[in-house]
């Protein structure tokens, strides 16, 4: 959000960077600002637009019953941020715009895939640091007044209790420590831990009471759409020949991710976690994104005024004592081109098969920014993870004619095998397998 933010306060021959645009703001106007922006619906204003089911967020009244009430808003409790109008029809994912998607002035946030990719950089515990050791001493060199304004807000918005009935005021007595929740929202939608430990803290708390409820299988759905998608990709430039492309495949996909997810959302679940992780993670996102303040005083301008926000995050890092991810240039990029595709699965946009074929075509189609998208999706994430999921797309002759199918038997269910076709039972020796024979 704050990213978005900044392309909005930006302004020709402004002192300021956009970075340090947003960060002047006092952090009271920040904070209410961002209820504002709750307040005014986000990403449920597209789901009547696609789909008559509820909203993303699991129920159409998930902001409606957490939202500051509207009179506040409009009266006594406006943050007094200037926001010029955003554009009036929301940005699908790689172009693909009917013309019937409007927002009326709305602004949507990220997908909780964003903040975890974010995170995953290290990007919070390296801040983190450089807030504590501006506060307590110092060690780092001389700060400007635009950094320490960037101080206060970052120690006032996210490293304390916000104020009371904030919509990100989500530590209380019952879960006290705001790493573990993020953990713990990470964990129960997709199924992922982020790579690096969680200072201070012992074990796994986040998956205890998360039981059996994450969505363990996400990561394994997630990479086979990347494969298949690759494959359509791929033999799309095919200009004869087989084409083991499956749209329909791409589209169950597709369908299953989506109610993957929405499932952790059920009565409005993980809504405002979300929101409040993609916020502060944007936050640190715009910090590097931009020679803001604190990259220049911290001397991370990685050498270009247009340089990469992994070279800046790695040399503030480097000030501080700790390491950033060394993918953190992909997950940077990839945070920001999934977000959109993400939201777009769970509104269903690509739950049929000619609207699936939109993630790989690019021939003899009027917009092939699709499958372009898609295709830098699966380079960033290939070479982030190191998840091979351009290898499937090789044909594979075996001896006896045996081709590797385009669509992997390990995706079926073992309920669907036929008796004549179920494995063996192992042999009980005579004894019924539920009884033990003492040992002589």
């Amino acid at each position: 959000m704050f990213r978005t933010l900044a392309t909005l306060v930006a302004a020709p021959n402004d002192p300021f960077t956009p970075a340090d645009a947003v960060f002047t703001f006092h952090p009271e106007q920040l904070s209410r600002w961002l209820d504002e922006i709750w307040a005014s619906g986000g990403v449920s204003t597209l789901a009547p637009i696609f789909t008559d089911n509820p909203v993303p967020l699991g129920d159409p009244a998930a902001i409606r019953m957490t939202a500051i009430p509207s009179n506040l808003i409009l009266q006594s409790f406006q943050s007094g941020v200037a926001r010029p109008a955003p554009p009036t029809t929301f940005p699908l994912p790689f172009g693909y715009n009917p013309p019937a998607v409007g927002l009326g002035g709305k602004l949507l946030w990220d997908h909780m895939f964003y903040a975890y990719l974010l995170e995953s950089t290290g990007i919070f515990e390296i801040f983190a640091e450089v807030v504590r050791r501006y506060v307590v001493g110092e060690s780092l060199p001389a700060p400007s007044v635009e950094t320490m304004a960037w101080v206060r807000a970052t120690e006032e918005l996210f490293f304390r209790d916000p104020p009371l009935f904030r919509v990100g005021g989500l530590t209380s007595q019952l879960r006290p420590d705001a790493r573990v929740n993020r953990r713990n929202a990470y964990w129960r939608m997709f199924g992922l831990d982020l790579p690096h430990p969680t200072p201070g803290v012992a074990g796994q708390p986040w998956k205890r009471d998360a039981v059996a409820t994450s969505n363990t299988r996400f990561i394994e759905m997630w990479n086979e759409l990347l494969r298949q998608v690759w494959l359509g990709i791929e033999n799309d430039r095919n200009t004869s020949g087989s084409n083991p492309t499956d749209s329909s495949y791409v589209a169950y996909l597709c369908q299953t991710i989506g109610e993957m997810l929405r499932l952790r959302r059920l009565g409005g679940m993980l809504s405002r976690e979300e929101f409040s992780n993609v916020c502060m993670l944007s936050w640190f996102h715009l910090t590097v994104e931009h020679e803001s303040a604190v990259v220049r005083d911290l001397s991370a301008n990685a050498g270009l005024a247009g340089g990469n926000p992994a070279d800046r995050l790695a040399t503030v890092g480097a000030r501080v004592g700790v390491a950033p991810s060394r993918q953190a240039r992909e997950l940077f990029e990839l945070g920001t081109v999934v977000s959109p595709l993400l939201w777009s699965i769970e509104l269903r946009m690509f739950d049929a098969p000619q609207q699936a074929e939109l993630l790989y075509r690019s021939r003899d189609i009027v917009d092939p920014r699709p499958a372009q998208t898609m295709n830098r999706i699966i380079d960033l994430w290939q070479s982030a993870t190191g998840e091979r999921v351009k290898d499937l797309a090789v044909t594979v002759r075996k001896p006896a004619a045996q081709v590797r199918s385009a669509q992997p038997s390990k995706l079926l269910p073992t309920s669907v095998l036929s008796a004549g076709n179920a494995p063996a039972a192992p042999s009980t020796n005579g004894h019924h397998p539920a009884v033990r024979v003492p040992r002589p």
